[in-house]
């Protein structure tokens, strides 16, 4: 009797399966949400500027569903692509780059010692150098950099603990122009923070020191405008233009009383030409005027005994708190000039102001 030729033993073995991809949970939970978050309407265009997805893949995503459904089938793409949290960061730096007028920004300006000039900026370096100096105070941290239009780079800090992960949901947003001292901070950044952001700047930048200006606004286009000089405020002076008549009944009034009126409103628009200029005004939401001040008058002694000074805030605030400033003497509500404390905004770049009577007023 034949006996069955033994096999090899290798042929008995199966091959070692091929290790699956898995997405981290977090990575996958922040991506969703990130697009919740995004209009449907724009759901296709800002994950054709995030660049991670695939041509064929964006076209296979089908957008016109329920935002659920597409947080999903994206989370899914990701999943193919093996995104890992700075893929997922990167689509919160877009997000938030385009949606940058729903946070508030303060204003930072950085200074060089005298004689200390260094105009060529290195971002590989800078990346290097602030990476560097953030982690070696705080080495639990995720750092995203992005460069966008006009060298402005955007750096979006995440914060962990010694024993937990950096919590994504409450990064730090720095904006920083290269070849400018100028560096702009959400505010919504947890003031701890934020002496390690404006140490990691310095140290990266080259500069010896910084401090916060006066100056915020949730259009962070404009305080750029205005701190970079961008905005028109080239004062020229123009002929002014005659003036249409709105009321017919105004011929049947003495014709000098018109000529009046009519110089009065051209002395108003030269004015307001010398002042805004002639270009639209940078968009500001508000102005804060605290002051410090005392009773004052021959009564006061009759009165009071004990004269300590008083202090209140006013603030104005408005959608668009410049161009109401400006119509204010066009419309004829305020005097022409306006009070300075309302015109040098621009000029001084800041909306925040501390008020003080001058020593010896009384």
């Amino acid at each position: 009797m034949k006996m069955a030729e033994k096999r090899p033993r290798e042929s008995l073995q199966h091959s070692p399966p091929s290790k699956v991809f898995i997405m981290d949970v977090t990575v996958a939970e922040y991506i969703r949400r990130t697009v919740l978050r995004i209009p449907r309407s724009e759901a296709r265009t800002m994950l054709t500027k995030w660049k991670f997805l695939s041509d064929s893949q964006l076209q296979s995503l089908n957008t016109n569903q329920k935002k659920e459904n597409i947080s999903k089938e994206v989370v899914e793409l990701c999943q193919e692509n093996r995104a890992t949290i700075q893929h997922a960061a990167n689509l919160d730096m877009i997000y938030s780059y385009t949606y940058r007028h729903k946070m508030m920004w303060d204003t930072y300006q950085m200074i060089r010692e005298e004689g200390d000039e260094n105009d060529f900026f290195d971002l590989e370096n800078f990346k290097k150098k602030f990476e560097e100096s953030l982690e070696s105070s705080f080495n639990n941290v995720t750092i995203t950099f992005e460069e966008f239009e006009d060298n402005e780079i955007w750096i979006r800090v995440a914060w962990g603990t010694q024993y937990r992960k950096p919590n994504q949901y409450k990064p730090s947003y720095v904006v920083y122009h290269s070849q400018t001292p100028y560096v702009f901070i959400c505010k919504s950044t947890n003031k701890s923070s934020v002496p390690l952001l404006l140490q990691a700047l310095l140290v990266a930048a080259n500069y010896s020191d910084i401090h916060e200006m006066d100056f915020q606004s949730r259009c962070l286009d404009s305080l750029k405008d205005i701190i970079l000089k961008r905005c028109g405020q080239s004062l020229q002076i123009h002929q002014p233009q005659p003036l249409q008549e709105k009321d017919n009944n105004l011929e049947n009034v003495d014709p000098r009383i018109i000529q009046e009126d009519q110089h009065e409103k051209e002395r108003i628009q030269r004015i307001d030409r010398e002042t805004f200029g002639d270009g639209p005004q940078p968009k500001l939401e508000f102005a804060h005027y605290r002051l410090k001040t005392t009773f004052r008058g021959d009564l006061i002694n009759d009165t009071l005994h004990d004269i300590k000074p008083f202090r209140c805030t006013v603030k104005f605030s408005s959608p668009h708190l410049l161009e109401a400033v400006q119509s204010l003497a066009l419309a004829g509500v305020a005097d022409a000039p306006l009070s300075a404390l309302l015109t040098c905004i621009t000029q001084k770049a800041r909306n925040h102001f501390n008020i003080r009577e001058r020593e010896g007023a009384h």
